[in-house]
């Protein structure tokens, strides 16, 4: 296959996907400038690799890309992220009689979902952009991350519970008097 050949078809494969690369790292990285430094790395990255796409799914292909040049880029340019140990304890919900439009994300201020999802820790945002905003499956989620699926079925779990629990509180703070 000759080059325009090869940038033809990465054109047509991977290009329609850039938006969705780019919702990743900035999900991921949690602001814009870092970003765009994560998603053009990826975008070279899946040029350069393109010999080695199959054909399956180019959107999952390019995403596990980015996670991936997420990752090296985290280690190079950030100290480590403090992680918390999350106990059942820890997620418990403070008020469970706390309204459900505190608890249900599609009732809730965008502003809030948004400020809570940036505030887990990072593998559990992963997993909720990958799943509610990207839609791909357990599966493709474990596939993408190279984790077992019940992993992946975990940190769902934990991160719903996290953002529940974030949502509550801050329901709660908006109801005082």
């Amino acid at each position: 296959m000759d080059d325009r050949e090869r940038l033809k078809l990465f054109e047509q494969a991977v290009l329609p996907h850039l938006d969705a690369a780019y919702n990743l790292a900035r999900w991921l990285a949690g602001n814009d400038h870092d970003a765009q430094d994560v998603a053009q790395e990826a975008s070279l990255r899946a040029f350069r690799f393109f010999g080695n796409f199959r054909g399956e799914n180019a959107r999952a292909w390019l995403l596990t890309i980015v996670r991936n040049t997420f990752y090296t880029w985290l280690r190079k340019n950030r100290p480590p992220e403090n992680t918390v140990e999350i106990d059942d304890e820890t997620l418990a919900i403070e008020d469970a009689s706390a309204n459900t439009e505190a608890l249900n994300p599609q009732f809730a201020d965008a502003d809030v979902v948004r400020r809570a999802i940036a505030e887990l820790p990072v593998e559990f945002r992963e997993v909720v952009i990958l799943r509610e905003m990207e839609g791909f499956s357990y599966k493709e989620i474990a596939d993408l991350a190279d984790v077992p699926i019940g992993t992946v079925m975990s940190r769902l779990a934990r991160a719903r519970k996290l953002l529940q629990k974030q949502l509550a509180a801050e329901f709660n703070r908006g109801a005082q008097p």
